[in-house]
């Protein structure tokens, strides 16, 4: 029930930002390389799949969060790429309390845009440990960057493993994805066309240009 709540909001700003301004599909491109330079090893890019990231690192929660092992206990966990598309340029997130016990499925960030709310759930179980003050005064940077900067608070997760079997990660998360781009093109057809169809990243609703 949470992850079609989370994706019949994500559609509804869709529809919304339909009449705002056209939406417009990332391309990628490779500069060209002088000749004699050295080319450096190949850095490990995140799969792409139905236009949205889905790096291998971490491993996703079907209401669209993530959580990455910083340590046994200490798990990093933000928002993926297909909430922050569809959420677009958010003006602001309301985070949990330091200290506040949180489970793995509760809503516990707040991401307000157009005077609309959408609640997020945790991906996993524990205490909070931090948050990251950045998005205070730049929330947006969650959008630009979801699986690096963009991070959203760090938890102290004595079960952490046993949570972790509870997520997606690997080819069952990336299959998991293309299904909920499938959604999307079936209740919003005229619009999910733009995710991407080239292989390409999907751009978010705002933005006026590529996606970097």
């Amino acid at each position: 029930m949470t992850v079609i709540l989370v994706l019949f909001t994500f559609a509804a700003f869709l529809v919304i930002d339909h009449f705002r301004g056209k939406r417009h599909a990332a391309r990628l491109s490779v500069p060209a390389i002088p000749a004699g330079t050295e080319i450096a090893a190949p850095r490990l890019r995140p799969h792409v799949v139905a236009g949205f990231q889905v790096p291998d690192n971490v491993r996703y929660h079907p209401g669209h969060t993530w959580a990455l092992k910083e340590s046994p206990n200490l798990v990093r966990i933000g928002m993926d790429d297909f909430a922050c598309k569809l959420l677009g340029n958010f003006e602001k997130i309301a985070f949990p309390r330091r200290g506040q016990w949180i489970r793995q499925g509760q809503p516990i960030f707040s991401i307000e845009r157009h005077g609309t709310t959408v609640d997020l759930v945790s991906p996993i179980e524990g205490t909070v440990s931090g948050i990251n003050e950045v998005l205070i005064k730049d929330p947006a940077l969650a959008a630009r960057d979801p699986y690096g900067d963009g991070w959203l608070a760090t938890v102290q997760a004595p079960d952490a493993a046993i949570n972790f079997r509870n997520l997606l990660g690997g080819g069952l998360a990336r299959s998991w994805m293309e299904e909920a781009g499938r959604r999307l093109q079936r209740h919003l057809p005229q619009m999910a066309g733009a995710l991407a169809q080239d292989g390409g990243l999907a751009g978010s609703d705002d933005t006026r240009g590529p996606v970097p």
